[in-house]
């Protein structure tokens, strides 16, 4: 694990913001950001409600940001056959690959800072 001083994770996060802006990929908020990056890295099953409890904010916080990204290609929805009432939130092939370019853009920034 890689310590950085305040001044270095700012600088490492405004090169790869920078370099994200010059990419044609699609801007996501942080909110956004922060439902795509527990979908993928949080183990499934995924629902609403789950997402809403563990981001601390409310299901329709929640559910506009599915709309979005799920326009993006970036999660799908489908309904859980063993309990109707949930939806489930599902990984894509499009959001796996943009979650990779931007790891790899991320990386790629902190080794031009270190």
């Amino acid at each position: 694990m890689v310590a950085l001083k305040a001044g270095q994770a700012l600088s490492l996060w405004h090169k790869a913001m920078l370099a994200q802006v010059h990419d044609d990929a699609p801007d996501l908020t942080t909110r956004q950001m922060a439902i795509l990056l527990t979908i993928y890295l949080d183990p499934p099953p995924h629902t609403v409600r789950g997402l809403a409890s563990h981001l601390n904010v409310t299901k329709p916080v929640i559910t506009r940001a599915l709309d979005t990204m799920g326009i993006m290609g970036f999660v799908k929805r489908r309904r859980d056959e063993r309990d109707r009432r949930n939806v489930l939130i599902q990984r894509t092939v499009q959001g796996s690959e943009y979650l990779e370019n931007l790891g790899i853009l991320i990386s790629n920034e902190a080794d031009k800072v270190f």
